[in-house]
């Protein structure tokens, strides 16, 4: 068993050994080309006071809350219906909802620059039926627009999670709530909803954390208005060449993910034991 793990085992010690190369190098300093080894503060002491590391760190925290909150809006109801109502063919229909996922994540976001551009299908759309006479200007290159692009690249991640838990959970639990005098509305918030709350979580782990750190996307659809804290960790890794600040950025945003993975999960565990 321990050599069928080895893979896997090798990998996560790469992993990590990248992290703690990230963690060191956040301590040092950019002297030109070269790195001063030095052990100093002084990259975290420039984030605390930097008003643009604060402003993109909100706006990317936000961005991915709310695409985490719209993608398991718009999962959980498909997940449900594929593991209570698809019958046999829960298969044809996985396919259909995570379809989307087999195309390119690159153009999938530049789909979206055809759909909102000045001359894209809204636009031309709009104007072809007489309701506006120029383009809308507002669609593209703004916070709004890399929330659009993420929800329609992650929400397909977030079902099949949400799926396998609740086709998990037995079904003589749910006729137990009914004859116990629950209806449909209290059984699903005391029964189903709790039993499958595993995979909703996981599906929020799994968009929330690629989201906040996404750089992809605003750069190919947000501009400067819709540019992530991603974005400046690639300018510090590109062209600004300041791997130690980059490196502090990193393990900065890892540090507010998981507080609010932590927030998220101490909240919603307090708001799921109301309905017990």
């Amino acid at each position: 068993p321990y050599l069928l793990m080895a893979p896997a085992i090798l990998l996560i010690l790469v992993l990590l050994g990248c992290l703690g190369l990230i963690v060191t190098m956040s301590f040092w300093t950019q002297n030109y080309l070269d790195f001063d080894r030095s052990f100093a503060l002084t990259n975290y002491q420039q984030l605390l006071g930097s008003p643009i590391f604060w402003k993109l760190l909100w706006r990317s925290a936000g961005i991915a809350a709310l695409v985490t909150f719209v993608s398991l809006l718009l999962a959980y109801p498909m997940a449900y219906f594929i593991a209570f109502d698809a019958g046999q063919n829960k298969l044809p229909w996985l396919i259909l909802f995570t379809l989307p996922c087999w195309i390119s994540y690159l153009l999938r976001v530049l789909s979206w620059k055809l759909i909102l551009g000045y001359n894209g299908v809204i636009n031309e759309g709009l104007s072809q039926i007489g309701l506006i006479e120029q383009p809308l200007s507002f669609l593209l290159y703004n916070p709004t627009s890399v929330t659009i692009a993420l929800i329609q690249a992650w929400a397909p991640f977030a079902l099949l999670p949400i799926f396998v838990s609740l086709a998990k959970i037995d079904r003589s639990l749910i006729h137990a709530a009914g004859d116990l005098g629950d209806g449909p509305f209290w059984t699903f918030m005391r029964v189903t909803l709790p039993l499958s709350w595993p995979g909703v979580f996981a599906a929020a782990l799994l968009i929330f954390i690629p989201t906040l750190g996404d750089y992809v996307t605003p750069a190919l659809v947000g501009g400067p208005s819709g540019a992530m804290i991603g974005s400046y960790i690639a300018s510090q890794f590109g062209p600004s060449n300041n791997w130690p600040l980059g490196s502090a950025v990193s393990l900065a945003a890892m540090i507010c993910a998981t507080l609010a993975v932590c927030i998220f999960l101490a909240g919603t565990d307090r708001l799921l034991k109301l309905f017990r």
